[in-house]
């Protein structure tokens, strides 16, 4: 069954990790997909592959901390297709280091990208799926929004603002009957995570690989997510199964919070 048939499903940070597996995902299941990034060969590497589902698709430069840039992306999603049913706010990164070691510029890039790239995305469709009175937004946290850990201020701030800023724009958006829903997804196989391994595994003198399996350990499920894991739930959220939840920060982690 096709859930998404004729829907549109807009995707920031469509080009790796979980915003590719939610573009394949989306596409898997029937709707027309604009892949958002700005690292253009590979964003469009994963429209091609889009398409070759059977699938429509665009790929879309857009710097998720320039307005100009979002509206740029949308305006041409509205001239293709008329509408969007799914916004996907996937674009992140992490920069992670001691507090004493955290520069302003740091902190400034990484709010920038992880929270005010998610503002912004937020409000450049809201205005569309209150006109249409129906759509699905999908915030990207973490469960660093949840809990945190050392060398991580930025990042943990930033995912805690995700957390907050899907809970009001859910308040705004429920009387138009659009959804407004965060996923926190645990330590997933992306190449973020990857890098972070090899980071934050230095400071604790183990090797990328050691860190993650150290990470697995930890889980109730003694393993690490795959990012379509991640893209099932974003699915779940945007079909109609999912129309009576809102304003909600669901982890995906495993257990790894509640344990």
């Amino acid at each position: 069954m096709k859930r998404f048939e004729n829907q549109v499903a807009v995707i920031t940070g469509a080009a790796n990790g979980i915003g590719k597996a939610c573009a394949q995902r989306f596409a898997q299941e029937g709707a027309f997909v604009a892949c958002l990034d700005v690292t253009d060969e590979l964003n469009q590497a994963i429209a091609e592959e889009v398409r070759s589902l059977g699938a429509g698709a665009i790929a879309l430069h857009c710097d998720v901390t320039d307005p100009e840039s979002i509206k740029t992306a949308i305006d041409t999603v509205m001239e293709k297709w008329g509408r969007v049913d799914i916004l996907v706010a996937s674009a992140g990164i992490y920069t992670g280091s001691p507090l004493v070691e955290v520069s302003l510029n740091q902190w400034s890039r990484l709010i920038d990208i992880n929270l005010t790239g998610v503002f912004l995305t937020n409000q450049a469709v809201a205005p569309i799926m209150m006109k249409q009175r129906s759509g699905s937004i999908i915030n990207i946290s973490s469960m660093a929004g949840k809990t945190s850990w050392p060398a991580s201020a930025e990042y943990s701030a930033s995912k805690s603002g995700v957390i907050g800023l899907t809970r009001s724009v859910a308040m705004e958006l429920a009387p138009y009957g659009a959804t407004v829903n965060a996923v926190c997804p645990g330590n997933t196989l992306t190449d973020m995570v990857r890098g972070v391994a090899g980071k934050v595994g230095a400071m604790d003198g183990m090797t990328g690989e050691e860190w993650l399996q150290m990470r697995a350990n930890d889980c109730p499920m003694k393993r690490l997510a795959e990012p379509w894991e991640m893209a099932g739930v974003c699915a779940f959220l945007a079909s109609e199964d999912s129309r009576y939840l809102t304003g909600q920060a669901i982890e995906v982690d495993g257990g790894m919070v509640m344990s």
